[in-house]
């Protein structure tokens, strides 16, 4: 089963009917991807690309129009879903509950019998610290999001869906989940990662989805596509004056160089440069 994709996506829409009208808004539409066994993979797009609806139809949350999605070669099951960690956008973690109670109470719903070792090593993989035991009403949000992160990874899932897991949390908070990120990859296990950081999804994405207005507008490996666009930033001093010319291909490098010498210009610099993820998403989703 190795070779099985571990989450299979086709063709995945959903509509959504307005109350008392007889409206509709197609906010997916024919979706189709794949995560492969130990793969980081970035699913991005704009707000109301439809990010979180696929995510939440692929998570069972809701029922697609049409389409489906299969976890580890087979549909939708009890067994499968244990094999899944979820970190909703918006998590809840309920207020009267301690970080300790809350992960211990997620646990057993994924019939974990004795989780009690677990949930403190998922708290602490996750840095909650000396909070664990404090009510959730009195964690900030950063916290709260560790919390909801430790829900996620204390059955040690084989896949695990992040939706935007940097919110509410400091530099020093985003690098650890960067991290739990590369150590999920390191084991074998695959995530799914919606982000608006793109910086964080170029470092650690394997192959992205772009959504836009419900559809996909680009899909493939993300280092083979930013590789091809390579162009070249000529940096020149001409009547005191400093211009920045781009050149794409060795030959319009030459050129430029030698119109720009001829005309007694000074080269300050001549700087290979590569997309980067962020022109990507403008150019595709925008």
């Amino acid at each position: 089963m190795e070779d099985v994709p571990v989450l299979a996506v086709s063709k995945l829409a959903k509509t959504f009917r307005k109350p008392f009208s007889s409206k509709s808004i197609e906010a997916v539409r024919g979706v189709s991807f794949e995560v492969e066994r130990g793969q980081v993979y970035g699913f991005l797009g704009p707000n109301g690309a439809g990010k979180s609806t696929t995510l939440k139809m692929i998570t069972g949350l809701v029922a697609p129009t049409s389409g489906s999605a299969s976890l580890f070669g087979a549909p939708f099951s009890h067994d499968s879903l244990r094999k899944v960690g979820f970190l909703p956008e918006n998590p809840y973690v309920h207020p009267h509950l301690s970080p300790r109670e809350f992960v211990t109470l997620c646990a057993r719903l994924s019939d974990m019998r004795e989780p009690a070792a677990r949930v403190s090593e998922a708290l602490a993989r996750t840095g909650v610290g000396d909070t664990i035991d404090r009510p959730a009403r009195t964690l900030s949000k950063g916290t709260l999001q560790r919390v909801a992160l430790a829900a996620a990874l204390v059955h040690e899932p084989e896949l695990l869906i992040l939706d935007e897991p940097m919110g509410g949390l400091d530099p020093a908070g985003r690098k650890h989940v960067r991290d739990l990120v590369l150590e999920q990859k390191a084991k074998g296990n695959s995530v799914l990662l919606s982000s608006h950081v793109l910086s964080d999804v170029e470092l650690l994405c394997d192959r992205v989805c772009i959504l836009r207005s419900g559809s996909v507008a680009f899909e493939g490996p993300l280092a083979g596509v930013l590789d091809e666009t390579f162009r070249t930033e000529i940096t020149l001093i001409e009547n005191q004056k400093t211009d920045i010319i781009i050149a794409n291909g060795e030959a319009e490098i030459a050129d430029v160089l030698e119109r720009a010498l001829a005309r007694g210009a000074r080269v300050v610099s001549v700087t290979p440069k590569r997309e980067t993820l962020e022109e990507l998403f403008v150019r595709r989703a925008l």
